[in-house]
This record gives structure tokens, sequence and C-alpha cells, in this order.
């Protein structure tokens, strides 16, 4: 049993691994690269939410907060601290998993809608208080993220940060398939199927909750430091209602609970747009309609269904 697992663990990881390595083989123009970039930072924070809401089954609509609070802070760092911008990375990862825990405290209390709307308005607070406090934050108008020098180096171009980003998703996914397997792993999926049964069998459910939730918010936190520095530039829209729908449809499009299917939402919902923008105006409302037929006939989500499928097929 366990060597099957490690075994399993082990293919997810050699299976990205080698689509990150043959992307830029397949890549035509640095634009696809670039595309790919934006695919793996989303994917990484998809993961934080697949261990929120995967494993552990809790919901949250504003975890775009988190984004914006880790992409703004390589961004006033260096700018308004002096603080080097790796350094201001982690520093926002702290400060994400502070946040999510003072937050986490009360809201995680409160289970389903209730929940859910908790969570829309802390996402709602982050975004309103990075538009408003332009003195910090430049406001509405967003402001310029320093590049990254390591050792003299200094970070830039496409292909550099697509190896970078790559890197990032490779040690998130390592990070949430140890958790899956780990007994605070099995303690997460026992929360999702029932809280009663889990406290029945003395599961700490508030600080299992709470461990997700932080845990989830940092994933958030350096995927929104990478998208800044990769871009050079933020603004409040980082953290914005529609990210936290989106980021959640990346979750539920590729698969509850799936490390597959994190990677597999975020590409859906990030190339798929940039292929329908030849319908120009009509491009909303055919990437909606996608959605809703893959959700009719795939509801289990892509990888979940595609993987029943192949086992019944075998079988």
């Amino acid at each position: 049993m366990l060597k099957r697992v490690l075994s399993s663990r082990l293919a997810v990881l050699v299976l990205l691994a080698a689509i990150i390595a043959v992307v830029p083989v397949l890549a035509p123009s640095s634009f696809y690269l670039r595309v790919a970039a934006l695919v793996w930072i989303f994917a990484l924070a998809a993961l934080g939410l697949t261990i929120l809401t995967g494993y552990a089954g809790q919901v949250s609509l504003g975890h775009a907060g988190f984004l914006g609070i880790g992409a703004y802070a390589v961004a006033v760092g260096p700018a308004k601290l002096g603080l080097d911008p790796l350094l201001s990375l982690l520093l926002g990862a702290v400060l994400c998993g502070l946040v999510a825990y003072a937050v986490g405290r009360p809201i995680l209390r409160l289970k389903g809608y209730y929940l859910a709307i908790a969570t829309l308005g802390f996402g709602l607070i982050v975004a309103l208080v990075l538009t408003s406090e332009s003195a910090v934050t430049g406001g509405p108008d967003g402001m310029q993220v320093p590049r990254m020098v390591l050792f003299g180096w200094r970070v830039s171009g496409v292909s550099t940060w697509y190896w970078i980003t790559g890197g990032a998703l490779l040690v998130g996914a390592l990070l949430a398939l140890n958790i899956q397997a780990s007994p605070s792993g099995r303690a997460l999926r026992a929360l999702h199927d029932s809280e009663v049964a889990a406290a029945g069998v003395g599961v700490d459910v508030a600080k299992k909750k709470l461990a997700a939730f932080v845990l989830s918010a940092v994933f958030a936190g350096v995927a929104g430091s990478l998208l800044a520095l990769m871009n050079g530039f933020i603004t409040p829209d980082a953290a914005g209602f529609m990210h936290s729908i989106e980021l959640v449809a990346m979750v539920i499009i590729g698969g509850l609970g799936s490390v597959v299917g994190a990677v597999v939402g975020a590409a859906f919902l990030v190339v798929l747009p940039q292929a329908l923008t030849v319908l120009q105006e009509y491009e909303q409302a055919v990437l909606g309609l996608l959605i809703m037929v893959f959700m009719i006939l795939l509801p289990a989500g892509i990888v979940p269904s595609l993987r029943r499928l192949l086992l019944e097929r075998a079988a």
C-alpha cells in the first residue's frame, strides 16, 4: 500500500516535470511561454485551494485577497521599506499566513454559505484597502515592482520566469501530495466527509481547518508575489472578486482534491480565453458556455472523470 502511494505521488511529480520540460520545446514563441508561466502561477494558487476546499471541504470566495497581499508585498517592500525583493516575497508569504490565522480563527466557525460570504467579505476588504491606500499602494493605477536580483544576477526575461514559476509549481505540488498522504491529510479528508464524525475519532476540527486555511493562504501569497515579479507591475485587480471566483472554478473544473486537477483547471481558465480572443465580443459568452458544458458532462471535474472513464474501460 505504501509503495503504491509513493509511486502515485512520484508519477504525478514526474508527469508535471515532463510537461514543464516539454512546453519550451513545443512553444513557437515567447508569448506561449508567458501564458504557460501564468498557468503555473495560478495553478500554484489553485493548489492552495485544493488543500482547503478539496481536502478539508472549506469554501473560500476571497482567496484572491491573499494573492493581492503577496503581490503588493514584493512591490511595497522594496519601494517603501528598501527590502530585497526575495526577502519581500518570503515576508509576504509570512504575512499571508498571519492574516489567514487572524481572520480564520473567527470565520472558520461558520459553515456552508455563511463561510463563503465571510471569505468573500475578506477579499472585498483587501481589494478596497489596496485601491484606497494610494500613498502606499499607488491606488487604482497600481505600482511598479522592482526586478529581483540574485547574487548580482538580475532576474528577467520570459524564459527565466517560466522555469522559476515551473519550479515553484513542482515544490507546491510536492507539498500538496505529501500533505494528502500524511495523517494530517487523512484528518482533513475526514473533515470533508463529516466534521462530526472526524471530531468523534479525535480530530481537532478547529485546528485542522485553521491549518488548511493558513497553508492555502501562503500558497496564494507566493503565487501573487511571483505574478507581480514576473510582470514588473501590479494593480489592485490582482485581489479582485473575479480572480477569487476563477481560482475556485479552476479547482472545481479540474477536480476537487486533485493536484493534477488544479493544474488542468488553471490551464483551462488561462489558456482558453487566449484561444477565444478571435471571437472578440463573444469571448466571455463562449467561455461561460464551455464551462457549463464541462460541468454538465464531467460533474466531478476533468481529471477525476477521465480517470474513472479509463478505469471503467480497463475493467
